[in-house]
């Protein structure tokens, strides 16, 4: 579980073919610090699992399904991501609560400059577009941000301030890029709650109340 307040930005520095997925290494340095092998990490919102760790880098591998499900099967070395170890009781929540099973991908539409902020709209993936609240939680690339506007059904805006443009890897969205998506774990469990067949008399003699 993570909180979507981005730690660092780490850069790949490799990314190996390995059986079916990749063997990902990406430099970094402040995660570093008491990340331990067999450990999670959210590379970008994806939560993987660290294989191997070194004075100025570590390694985590992805399988197939996990390259073919978020973007990160688009990355190349040199990318610039968005990394966050994994939450310890105990943590302030500064974000939202965030599972780092991404949902799906999105692709950005707009990156707008406006007064101090940074409008980014970005397409949402369809179980996501239904569980998207304006205000509610969202997060692009395992960042926690605000709903700011739903343009369109399967469209989200958020509003980026100047620090979270400064410490996380948004700057480098442009235009057509793919982005991690992961919608609202409450929201999901409220619209699985909605879909539940009825709660009436019919089901008390299988539930017992």
């Amino acid at each position: 579980m993570f909180t979507g307040i981005i730690e660092e930005v780490g850069e790949i520095l490799a990314a190996e073919p390995l059986g079916n997925g990749a063997a990902i290494r990406i430099a970094a340095s402040q995660v570093l610090q008491q990340l331990a092998v067999g450990e999670s990490i959210a590379i970008d919102g994806v939560c993987l699992t660290a294989t191997s760790v070194a004075a100025d880098s570590f390694t985590v591998e992805a399988v197939a399904t996990t390259l073919g499900r978020t973007a990160l099967g688009s990355y190349a070395p040199g990318r610039r991501v968005n990394l966050e170890r994994a939450l310890a009781f105990g943590d302030r929540l500064g974000g939202h609560l965030v599972q780092g099973h991404v949902d799906g991908v999105g692709r950005i539409e707009v990156v707008e400059p406006r007064d101090e902020l940074v409008l980014i709209n970005f397409t949402l993936p369809e179980e996501v577009a239904d569980v998207t609240v304006l205000h509610g939680s969202i997060a692009l690339n395992g960042i926690s941000l605000t709903v700011n506007a739903l343009p369109a059904h399967s469209v989200c805006q958020v509003s980026i301030i100047p620090h979270t443009w400064a410490v996380t890897a948004l700057r480098d969205l442009a235009a057509g890029e793919p982005v991690n998506v992961e919608g609202d774990l409450i929201g999901k469990y409220v619209r699985r709650l909605l879909g539940a067949p009825s709660t009436g008399a019919d089901l008390m003699p299988r539930w017992g109340y």
